[in-house]
């Protein structure tokens, strides 16, 4: 399959040409280049505002049926076109076909979640005195500016273009510059089940000149916002001068809390395919391993058993387990990550180390004993790094894991109830997963607290993160 061509769409229009910058996609797997992407100017986004503002008036008016026509209408169609969107989220982030194809589904449940959850968007009528009547309504924030990373080139997109076209709001998307493709293709299932061309625009540009052109504007009137903790902490400034809603899902280091009566085995089993799914390329992946003396050795042993048998490739290859990095930025971060903690006194047990020399291709890494001023106890590594480290109790367990100020995803495994109930409660963490990796669905709120961010995607919540409350009292 040929990689599409690329463009901006704004107004139902797609732009491309006309003199516009350009930014090279380039294939993880080879470094060759796929295609040039043209960069939005300042007059691009006022046409998309000028089309968000229009889409809008428009879109808010629509009733439940018409927006969930359109969301179950994009999800036959990604389910009919899964192969197509996979193989491109393939040749552009790096993922494995069996991870990209996951990913489709994941959009797949999350629109049909939606079109359900469209008639579900209550207000209430209060107790009043005979002649008084006061309501509280919900209604739909306003045109929303959204920015999604590069590591779920489809799913992110989604996520960000799902929730405000449930809520009946317009929608301006920012997705990465390195995975264009995944996020048009995505809009395209929209636009094709019935989605005014008004409502939804794509835009790409240099990061912060489309970020501050956008949110400069008092059109928009939402952002949200998924990636890196001090990305996100700029934006949050930008977004506070018109005192704009946000939902901000930023960076993670996710801890992982093993006592010793655990199911080893299938801890292994679900963590080591955790930490090395998307190469560790994942907000919520597992990466402390915060484990009780008693069975440090022997999980060390079976995680490093585990690793072993990952076979890294390109991600169109059936044979491949885990594809390349995303970019030769990761590759600079692991080798300074695990150079620095190394040195500091941290036992390299396998990997440390990039495979060949085309393409952006990195060894499963495990770090043991890693000390915890080392940079990548405190830093999120965002690589196929597992730090493996022990610990004497629970206190001490749950001190390391609410050491850092981030706060998104926590896993704990032990076989004792009372236990998983009490470390669930202590856990500093928007989303804990009790014996599983699996912490998030379509019906299921994903954020997180401290500098993980704050608000929801997803479950109802994702949608009540566009609407905003309104009182109307009659006399």
């Amino acid at each position: 399959m040929a990689y599409p061509d690329l463009y901006l769409m704004i107004d139902g229009q797609r732009l491309s040409g006309g003199g516009r910058r350009t930014h090279k996609v380039v294939n993880p797997a080879t470094g060759a280049p796929l295609a040039d992407l043209p960069l939005a100017n300042a007059a691009d986004l006022d046409a998309a505002l000028a089309a968000a503002q229009r889409g809008f008036r428009r879109w808010r008016d629509s009733t439940a049926h018409d927006r969930a026509a359109v969301l179950q209408g994009a999800a036959r169609l990604m389910v009919e076109r899964q192969e197509e969107l996979a193989r491109i989220a393939t040749l552009e982030q790096g993922k494995t076909l069996a991870e990209a194809r996951a990913e489709v589904m994941m959009n797949v449940g999350l629109f049909n979640f939606y079109a359900g959850e469209v008639f579900r968007l209550y207000g209430r009528t209060l107790v009043r005195p005979a002649g008084q009547r006061s309501m509280v309504t919900k209604e739909p924030v306003g045109p929303v500016a959204a920015f999604a990373p590069w590591n779920f080139p489809i799913g992110n997109p989604g996520r960000k273009l799902g929730a405000p076209i449930a809520a009946g709001c317009s929608v301006i998307l920012k997705a990465a510059e390195e995975t264009p493709a995944s996020a048009l293709a995505v809009l395209q299932c929209l636009i094709d089940a019935g989605l005014p061309g008004d409502v939804a625009q794509a835009v790409f540009g240099v990061p912060d000149e489309v970020s501050r052109h956008l949110l400069a504007s008092p059109i928009i009137r939402k952002m949200s916002f998924t990636g890196s903790t001090p990305v996100g902490k700029h934006l949050a400034k930008l977004a506070a001068e018109d005192c704009k809603r946000t939902t901000m899902e930023l960076g993670g280091h996710g801890p992982v809390l093993v006592f010793a009566d655990a199911d080893i085995d299938k801890a292994l089993d679900t963590l080591v395919a955790g930490k090395y799914r998307n190469a560790g390329q994942v907000c919520v992946s597992p990466t402390r391993f915060v484990v009780e003396s008693d069975v440090y050795e022997p999980f060390l042993k079976g995680f490093i058993d585990r690793a072993g048998r990952i076979a890294v490739g390109d991600g169109l290859d059936p044979a491949s387990i885990m594809g390349p990095m995303a970019n030769p930025r990761r590759l600079d971060a692991m080798d300074r990550l695990i150079g620095e903690a190394a040195a500091k006194g941290a036992t390299l047990e396998m990997g440390g180390r990039r495979i060949g020399n085309t393409g952006y291709y990195f060894a499963p890494t495990i770090l043991s004993n890693v000390p915890l001023d080392a940079a990548i106890m405190n830093e999120e590594p965002f690589g196929p790094v597992a730090l493996i480290n022990r610990h004497a109790d629970e206190a001490a367990m749950i001190a390391e894991a609410n050491r850092l100020p981030y706060g998104l995803a926590a896993y704990v495994w032990t076989a004792d109830g009372a236990r998983q109930r009490r470390i669930a409660r202590e856990l500093e963490a928007g989303m804990v997963g009790v014996n599983t990796g699996m912490i998030g669905g379509s019906d299921s709120p994903f954020g997180g607290v401290k500098w993980s961010g704050h608000g929801a995607e997803d479950g109802p919540e994702g949608i009540e993160a566009c609407l905003i409350t309104k009182a109307i009292h009659e006399g």
